[in-house]
């Protein structure tokens, strides 16, 4: 199983301040709740996004799945960690949707959630989602 990945000091500060400037561009106007996520990738580019609601509540899309989707649309799928910034008493932590999302891309992703205090939890991904849902449970056979 692959490591979960050892960020530096430099790195984890470039992740969160590009978390922060992705919340501000949220929008958010029945929750008022503004995430901002930022994802690097193996090959150090990181792509930020934040949330979106609707009127239709399900069309809503969170933060981490708009950073990934970024990153996808550019060609990147090979992820090491992801910073999740919200304002709130204590770092937000992604969605179970968000979790499943993520875990297709990187089971061990490093999770650095924060709050606009300072206040920081960091994580894997497989802490957050264990026994994930993957393409293992498919039957070879039935795919094809």
């Amino acid at each position: 199983m692959e490591k979960r990945a050892l960020l530096d000091e430099e790195q984890t500060r470039r992740l969160l301040e590009e978390a922060k400037k992705a919340r501000l561009k949220a929008y958010a106007p029945y929750s008022g709740y503004q995430v901002g996520a930022a994802i690097l990738t193996q090959s150090g580019r990181i792509f930020g996004g934040c949330n979106i609601e609707n009127a239709s509540y399900g069309a809503t899309i969170c933060a981490e799945r708009v950073a990934v989707a970024r990153a996808v649309a550019e060609g990147e799928t090979d992820f090491v960690a992801m910073a999740v910034v919200a304002d709130s008493p204590e770092p937000g932590s992604p969605c179970g949707i968000c979790r499943q999302f993520l875990a297709e891309f990187a089971p061990r992703l490093t999770l650095i959630l924060a709050n606009l205090e300072g206040k920081v939890r960091r994580g894997s991904l497989d802490e957050y989602l264990p026994y994930a849902f993957n393409k293992d449970f498919f039957c070879a056979e039935e795919a094809k």
